[in-house]
């Protein structure tokens, strides 16, 4: 898996991936104390108030920012919006008022809504061997996995010596690091678009795309499964320790490591799993997993059995997101990636919006096993969605007929594009009025401005 990082641009990347993982961190535990500091036992209603502020803009701002950012040299517009990230968090330190750190995570996480799912379609774009890319999803969730045992760690030293406006200053320093390690990756050559013209097309473009493609389909009801999952983790991990089993706060950061050392398991072992199992199998079987482990919370166990139902819920939630990864990439061209991508992590965010509170409402309410079996159950409900709506032979290859056409758009003359030309057109690629005759053939199938439905 490390040997990846021999790959310069690659290495780059996650570096810039690690680097703003840091940063965002202690921004996390910085952002608490400012709450306290600001809104005193308010504090959690200021926190869940920026928690559903953060998904909306993730909702909202994704798919419009996947559709325009092919208008932008993909470099620029990574080093734009770090940059923008970098000046946004300069600006915490300085807040006076709740209201402001609403505008300010406003703004901070639209910037990062625009950046994280172009930063994650620009990754295949430079791995494109599938295993390979299998190997970078694992890394990511590796990475992800130990940031969050080493943030709360670092800054609980950090507060020894520093006020904690200081982690604020040391993100924005982070951002700005990240925005050199993109920088300093080399372009990829101009590809031809297959996305369309019109600006509202463009906007609407991946999540009818996404929508349009079984597989994605499929994956979308897994990102539900996961989301039901992950919500009674990240909501009710401290309930289940602190008012169930009525055990110390240090619990409960135990609890959260079992959830960490399960998912970690997952993504050192996907890439060698994926090679003899596929993705929908380890997706469902994963999603099964995560549902059983929620049943079996209904039981209320005692501490050392919920850390091994953590650890299952941890593991199931790791394998699939790489089996989404892998999924987006296959389920796109290279142009198109950044939207599909986009699409992913709106639709996947927007499961989260509906998750963290009923998670957190039906424990509060009705108890939480109550919140167990709910959540088990939707957990269920998504896998058998999965099921029905994923095709079990998932081909790439298809063969389709093409209807005659006439359209204008950024093209590459491919096996969709054979026509005559009066000089005037310039190098490819190039945009102009083209002509397209009926055509039967079979190729990798996605969905774009030539392929607008799946074949039957």
């Amino acid at each position: 898996m490390f040997k990846l990082l021999v790959n310069r641009d690659y290495a780059a990347l996650f570096a810039a991936q690690i680097v703003a993982l840091l940063g965002t961190g202690l921004t996390t535990v910085a952002l608490a104390l400012l709450a306290f500091e600001l809104a005193g036992s308010d504090a959690g209603q200021v926190l869940g108030t920026a928690l559903a502020i953060k998904m909306v803009a993730y909702v909202t701002v994704a798919p419009i920012a996947g559709g325009l950012a092919p208008l932008v040299p993909r470099k620029t517009y990574l080093v734009t919006l770090d940059l923008l990230r970098a000046g946004l968090v300069l600006c915490l330190p300085f807040v006076t008022h709740v209201w402001q750190i609403y505008v300010l995570i406003l703004l901070l996480q639209a910037c990062s809504a625009g950046f994280t799912p172009v930063f994650q379609a620009t990754i295949p774009d430079i791995l494109e061997d599938e295993e390979d890319y299998t190997k970078a999803l694992s890394l990511s969730r590796l990475a992800y996995d130990i940031e969050s045992l080493v943030s709360p760690a670092l800054a609980g030293a950090a507060l020894l010596f520093l006020s904690f406006n200081a982690f604020f200053y040391a993100n924005s320093g982070a951002f700005l690091i990240s925005a050199l390690l993109v920088f300093s990756i080399t372009p990829r050559r101009a590809k031809a678009e297959s996305a369309p013209v019109d600006i509202v097309d463009r906007i609407t473009f991946g999540i009818l795309a996404y929508l349009a493609t079984p597989r994605l389909r499929g994956l979308l009801a897994m990102s539900m499964a996961v989301s039901a999952a992950g919500a009674m983790v990240i909501v009710n991990t401290v309930v289940l320790v602190q008012s169930q089993l009525n055990l110390a706060e240090e619990w409960t950061a135990v609890l959260l490591m079992a959830f960490g050392f399960g998912s970690m398991v997952a993504a050192l072992s996907m890439p060698r799993v994926l090679l003899f199992v596929d993705d929908r199998t380890v997706s469902l079987v994963s999603g099964g997993a995560m549902g059983i482990a929620l049943a079996l919370g209904i039981l209320m166990p005692g501490f050392a059995f919920a850390t091994v139902l953590w650890a299952v819920i941890g593991a199931g939630y790791s394998a699939v997101l790489v089996c989404a990864g892998r999924l987006l990439q296959r389920s796109s061209t290279k142009p198109d990636r950044p939207a599909y991508f986009a699409s992913q992590f709106a639709l996947s965010h927007g499961c989260f919006l509906l998750t963290y509170p009923l998670a957190g409402w039906l424990g509060a309410t009705y108890g939480l096993s109550v919140a167990f079996g709910v959540l088990a159950v939707l957990t269920f409900v998504s896998v058998v969605v999965a099921n029905f709506v994923w095709p079990s032979q998932d081909e790439r290859t298809l063969a389709h007929t093409h209807a005659a056409l006439d359209h204008t758009h950024l093209h590459v003359h491919d096996a969709h594009h054979q026509h005559a030309h009066e000089g005037w057109e310039g190098p490819e690629p190039h945009r102009h009025p083209h002509y397209h005759a009926p055509l039967h053939h079979s190729h990798d199938f996605t969905i774009d401005l030539h392929h607008p439905a799946w074949p039957r």
